[in-house]
């Protein structure tokens, strides 16, 4: 009789608990931590991120901080999207970035430079970069320079450690 109490009141809650928190991370959302400086000052080295899952890649816009895996590099990464299927880019040596001819605002970039070039986005991929541009390994640099987009795994939303830079993502 002890024993029956013990799984219903404590066991049953816990098995509950667990099997929620799995289908959270599997269909909602997870956690990162970011590895590297490639995104800073926006994301930081070692800051702990809550991405959402991305399921309908139509609704991902320039400028949004996407975590996808990269076959290439074998391991996720987290950049933020410059270029959309079937987009037009151009990466200068001064580091102005133009998509489809038109100069982009990038107030989120501190720290300009790296690789120029120019990129075709075929369609159903994406192109990347970081935000740290001097300090980051991103599409500029990789054989091929643009993700499938069944390798998108989510949006990045919110930073909750360090408590001090507590907050939404811009």
């Amino acid at each position: 009789m002890k024993s029956k109490k013990i799984i219903v009141d404590y066991l049953i809650p816990i098995l509950i608990a667990v099997v929620l928190a799995i289908l959270i991370n599997k269909f909602l959302f997870f956690k990162i931590l970011v590895p590297s400086p490639s995104m800073s000052p926006t994301i930081k080295d070692n800051d702990q991120i809550i991405v959402t899952r991305v399921y309908n890649r139509n609704n991902l816009k320039r400028g949004d901080i996407i975590v996808f895996n990269s076959k290439e590099l074998k391991m996720e990464l987290i950049k933020r999207l410059i270029g959309l299927p079937n987009d037009s880019i151009e990466v200068t040596t001064n580091g102005v970035v133009y998509v489809n001819g038109k100069k982009i605002n990038q107030s989120y970039v501190v720290y300009n430079g790296g690789k120029s070039g120019v990129y075709k986005v075929p369609a159903g991929h994406y192109f990347f970069l970081g935000d740290n541009r001097i300090n980051s390994l991103d599409s500029r640099y990789w054989k091929n320079p643009y993700i499938d987009g069944s390798d998108i795994n989510g949006k990045a939303k919110i930073t909750i450690y360090p408590f001090n830079r507590l907050g939404f993502l811009k």
